[in-house]
């Protein structure tokens, strides 16, 4: 094994950054409905999801192979290019956790290396069928499939559970049910999302020589790549939980359990399969349809348009910026160097702008996304009630001069 050289080490180390973010990201993913629903204290759920995300990044290498064999030309990659891709990706990540917008770690780091690829080797390096079949592809279906499958469940544990609804020992089950689906998510987190940063270190190790090409993640590169996942995750994205959790729909506990059951199951099909899968897609998808399939249920469509567009923009976006980066470093040492100030000033900027409105576990349930113009419109044309409610409501409203009042007027 050759020794580290100074570049090789600062990409190992803004990875495992990556991988900090994408912890702190993706909690929401795990935890969000189980906190909005009173399951467990928001401290609680977020050691538990940490805990888990580290046990699941010993479980698979497949999702990191895929990134560091499949996706880009390995002979074509150097390791400034693997800098200036987590560079994009990084700075997205924060940009979304700081409008508190549940986009993709994933997609960002994907649309980094395809970013900084591009601009280092042309466009003949990516390779388009996996990142087609493997990235786009999964990322359209992953919403709709959770979606469907929590919709679906919701209707049918209302529908089996409506003797017991309201008694004390079915909301005990239904929240035990959603503390263990939510531990299936954070375990399906830890074996996909954590094996990306695995991946793309391992690809930097290939890139600068320490490891022959097709080798799979040395055992210190998982370590490390599981403990800054969980540690990330523990601090939790008290930001991207609240969207998650009361932006998008109120979750009761039989919704909650579907919700994390059915992506939970959508994550782990996906890692065994090697696909780069979203979880947020899977969660957020999920989430939605839990709120549709609860009759009287409500999804919040501006907070979503707001979550599709950021998803829309996070590949091109996360691109641009590595692509910016790599043509930096292309300059030598100095270039770099410059890069690196950037990252570490602007992610100083961004986290000062969020001392501005703090977001943690003692307030994180405590406001509510206001109502959007879909759902303000639904309430404008809503029929006005009939009977007694109606009649009361007549009384209150002043007749026009020179028109008996209402209740004169039925006389």
């Amino acid at each position: 094994m050759e020794s580290f050289s100074l570049i090789l080490a600062i990409v190992v180390v803004t990875a495992l950054a990556f991988d900090f973010t994408n912890g702190f990201h993706d909690t929401a993913n795990a935890m969000a409905t189980t906190i909005s629903t009173g399951a467990l204290k928001p401290k609680v759920a977020v050691a538990m999801s940490a805990t888990l995300n580290l046990v699941g990044a010993f479980l698979s290498v497949e999702v990191a192979n895929t990134i560091s064999k499949g996706l880009v030309d390995e002979t074509g990659i150097r390791p400034e290019v693997i800098f200036a891709a987590l560079v994009g990706a990084i700075l997205w990540n924060l940009v979304t956790w700081l409008v508190g917008l549940p986009s993709s770690s994933s997609h960002a780091l994907m649309g980094g290396l395809i970013g900084a690829t591009i601009a280092s080797a042309g466009v003949g390096a990516v390779h388009g069928d996996v990142l087609v079949t493997k990235v786009l592809i999964p990322a359209i279906a992953a919403p709709l499939v959770a979606g469907i499958a929590a919709m679906l469940a919701t209707k049918l544990m209302y529908s089996l559970g409506k003797k017991a609804e309201g008694s004390k020992s079915s909301e005990k089950g239904y929240r035990a049910g959603q503390i263990a689906s939510a531990g299936l998510v954070s375990l399906a987190h830890g074996t996909n999302d954590a094996q990306k940063t695995m991946g793309i270190i391992t690809l930097a190790l290939v890139a600068g020589g320490t490891l022959a090409p097709d080798s799979d993640p040395p055992m210190w590169v998982i370590l490390s790549a599981g403990l800054a996942i969980a540690l990330g995750t523990y601090l939790g994205g008290w930001r991207i939980i609240r969207t998650m959790g009361k932006g998008l729909t109120d979750l009761q506990p039989q919704q909650g359990f579907a919700a994390q059951t059915s992506a939970a199951t959508v994550i782990l099909a996906s890692s065994h399969l090697g696909f780069s899968l979203s979880t947020t897609h899977s969660v957020s998808g999920s989430v939605m349809g839990a709120g549709l399939g609860r009759k009287g249920g409500v999804v919040r469509w501006s907070t979503a348009t707001r979550m599709f567009v950021a998803w829309g923009l996070t590949l091109p976006a996360a691109a641009l910026v590595a692509a910016i980066a790599e043509w930096v470093t292309g300059f030598g040492s100095w270039g770099t160097g410059l890069v690196a100030v950037f990252l570490v000033a602007s992610s100083a900027a961004i986290w000062k702008i969020s001392r501005r409105e703090v977001v943690d576990h003692t307030n994180v349930n405590g406001t509510e996304e206001p109502a959007g113009v879909v759902t303000t419109a639904m309430a404008a044309v809503t029929p006005p009630p009939t009977g007694p409610v109606a009649e009361d409501l007549a009384a209150t409203i002043p007749a026009p001069a020179g028109e008996p009042a209402p209740s004169q007027a039925t006389v």
